[in-house]
């Protein structure tokens, strides 16, 4: 009887049998599973606390969205710019140098040109920004009438409402200020590589 009790102690226990369904480890402890559960919260000790921490999670939120927005994120897009057809519109324009996009400097050029006096900048001031205007329109109104046809030819079952204006309007901005930013360079062909 001794004996038996000798030799069953030094004998190591046999290791656990894991079950064929189970998850191989030991359920924890309630105790165990509550501190590892536990979290401890540092409450704002006053108003002006929680205003600053609310704003600075939103400024955190708005600066993701922001960037989502500037890297042509799907998820962080506005409705009007979200889909592949105005991506494609986005891509046809920003491969193209547009007399739009340089508007706004040949204005502020004509703007600063009117401080000389002379008879040459007084009929470049009446008659520059007509033309200019009536260029951009022009071209706006080609670029639209392409947008289109393009994109009836790629995307027949997609929704493409508004599509020409929408190129129109992305081909008057500075490039650097368009948002999303181009993902294409200027020269790169997008109907041409979709070709291929």
């Amino acid at each position: 009887m001794f004996r038996r009790r000798s030799q069953a102690t030094s004998e190591a226990p046999p290791p656990p049998v894991a079950k064929p369904g189970g998850k191989g480890r030991p359920t924890p402890k309630r105790r165990e599973a509550e501190k590892r559960r536990r979290q401890y919260i540092t409450a704002p000790r006053d108003r002006k606390e929680a205003y600053r921490r609310l704003r600075e999670r939103q400024a955190k939120q708005r600066a993701l969205v922001r960037e989502g927005m500037r890297r042509g994120d799907e998820r962080y897009l506005l409705k009007r710019d979200k889909g592949p057809v105005r991506r494609f519109a986005r891509d046809y324009v920003d491969g193209r140098r547009t007399i739009g996009s340089y508007l706004m400097y040949a204005m502020l050029v004509i703007v600063l040109l009117s401080f000389i006096r002379s008879p040459i900048t007084a009929l470049l001031m009446l008659f520059a920004p007509p033309l200019l205007l009536a260029a951009v329109l022009i071209e706006g109104l080609v670029i639209s009438m392409r947008v289109k046809k393009l994109t009836a030819e790629r995307f027949p079952d997609e929704d493409r409402k508004g599509v020409g204006l929408y190129a129109a309007v992305r081909a008057m901005q500075i490039r650097r200020l368009r948002i999303p930013e181009p993902q294409v360079k200027i020269g790169e062909r997008v109907e041409a590589r979709d070709r291929r």
